[in-house]
C-alpha cells in the first residue's frame, strides 16, 4: 500500500469521494513525499498502521464521519471550510492537487476549521433539515393551491389559518366558477397538504422529546426568544460552544455581525455578513422578533436596553441586534454548565 515509510511529523492532505480518496502527505518543511490513491476499506486499513499524525480534509458530505474514524484511532483530524483551501490550489484543479493544497492549509496557525459533530448532533441536525424540507414544501403547495383558485376569480387571505379556512369555503361553494376538474385537483392538493403537516408534526414531537430531555437545551430554553427548536438547533450545530474565544465568535459565526470592507484607514461597516448556518439564524430572528414584540421589559434586564434602541433605529435594525444580543447569550450558556438565563438583577439561577 506504501513503498517507504511515513515519519512521525508527516501531515496529510485527504480529497475525499465516495469510493476513491486521494491522500498527500507532507514532510516537516512542507515537502510532498508521498502521494497514494485508496479506496474506503484501504484508507482506513492505512491510517490505522500510520504514525498518529495531523489530517486535513474539507467540509463535504462524509467529512465528519471520516473525522470521527480517525480521531478514534488517534490522529488529530481537522476538516477545513472549502473556500479557505481554494487559494491553497495551484495550477490545474486535480484531486492529488487538492489534497496537497488540503495538506498545506492545515498546517497554517490562523486556519479556521470546522468543529467536528457527534453523532447525536448529526442526527438531530438532519431532523430539523428534514422539518425545513417539509415546511417549505408545505408552503409551495399553498402556494400552488392559491395561484389555482386566482385563475377563477378566488383570492385567499394570507397565512396557513387564513388559507385553509378559505379553501374550504370556496370548495363547498356550489356556485363559484370552480370546475369539476379542479375541485378534483384541488381536493387532492389538501390530502397532500395534510400528510405534509402531520410529518411536521411528528418532526415537531421529536424535537421536543429531545429538548425536554438535553440538559443544555433545558438551559437555553429559559433565554427569551429561544424555543425548543432554536435551541436544538443551535446545539446540533454549535455543540457545547467552546470552539469559540468568546461571545462574538458564535454571533459571527451565524452571520449576525456587519460585514466590513475597509481599506485605506477608512471603515466601511455594511448590513449582516449573513455567513453561517441560514436555518439557525433565521430561528434566531424569529426569535428575536417574537421577543421584540412580547417581551415584558418591567421585569427583564434588556427591556431597557431594547426599548432605548427600538427608539433609535427601524425595528428590523432592532429585531438583528437583539438576535445577536441573544447569540451571545446562548454562549455563554453553553461554555458554563448549569448557567441558566436571569430574567433581571434580582434572581438567581440556582
Amino acid at each position: 500500500m506504501r513503498t517507504k515509510p511515513i515519519p512521525e511529523t508527516a501531515t496529510f492532505g485527504i480529497d475525499i469521494g465516495k469510493k476513491v480518496f486521494h491522500v498527500v502527505a507532507l514532510n516537516a518543511v512542507g515537502a510532498v513525499i508521498q502521494r497514494a490513491k485508496f479506496s474506503r476499506d484501504t484508507l482506513m486499513a492505512f491510517f490505522d498502521t500510520a504514525p498518529r499524525a495531523l489530517i486535513g480534509m474539507e467540509a463535504c458530505p462524509g467529512s465528519q464521519w471520516l473525522a470521527r474514524r480517525l480521531a478514534a484511532m488517534g490522529h488529530d483530524a481537522r476538516i477545513i471550510p472549502a473556500r479557505f483551501v481554494k487559494p491553497y490550489v495551484k495550477s490545474n484543479k486535480t484531486d492529488t492537487v487538492d489534497a496537497a493544497a488540503i495538506a498545506e492549509a492545515v498546517t497554517r496557525p490562523t486556519m479556521r476549521f470546522v468543529e467536528v459533530r457527534t453523532p447525536d448532533q448529526i442526527d438531530l441536525q438532519a431532523l430539523h433539515r428534514i422539518r425545513d424540507r417539509l415546511v417549505g414544501q408545505r408552503t409551495a403547495l399553498m402556494n400552488q393551491a392559491r395561484a389555482f383558485c386566482i385563475e377563477y376569480g378566488l383570492a385567499m387571505r394570507v397565512g396557513a389559518g387564513g388559507f385553509h379556512a378559505d379553501i374550504r369555503r370556496h370548495l363547498a361553494h356550489a356556485e363559484n366558477d370552480l370546475t369539476p376538474t379542479m375541485r378534483m385537483l384541488l381536493e387532492e392538493l389538501l390530502g397532500d397538504l395534510a400528510y405534509i403537516e402531520g410529518r411536521i408534526k411528528s418532526v415537531n414531537g421529536k424535537v421536543e422529546a429531545y429538548a425536554s430531555q438535553h440538559e443544555a437545551v433545558g438551559r437555553l430554553v429559559t433565554i427569551p426568544g429561544i424555543g425548543a427548536l432554536g435551541a436544538t438547533a443551535l446545539v446540533a450545530a454549535a455543540g457545547d460552544g467552546r470552539q469559540f474565544r468568546k461571545a462574538r465568535d458564535l454571533a459571527a459565526w451565524l452571520g449576525l455581525v456587519p460585514a466590513e470592507h475597509s481599506t485605506g484607514g477608512k471603515q466601511t461597516l455594511m448590513g449582516i455578513s449573513k455567513r453561517g448556518n441560514r436555518y439557525v439564524r433565521r430561528l434566531i430572528i424569529h426569535g428575536a422578533r417574537s421577543c421584540l414584540l412580547h417581551l415584558n421589559r418591567a421585569n427583564h434586564a434588556i427591556g431597557r436596553w431594547l426599548s432605548e434602541l427600538e427608539a433609535r433605529t427601524h425595528r428590523n435594525k432592532a429585531v438583528v441586534a437583539l438576535a445577536n444580543k441573544l447569540t451571545r447569550i446562548v454562549w455563554a450558556i453553553l461554555t458554563k454548565p448549569g448557567t441558566v438565563y436571569l430574567p433581571s438583577k434580582g434572581t438567581t439561577s440556582t
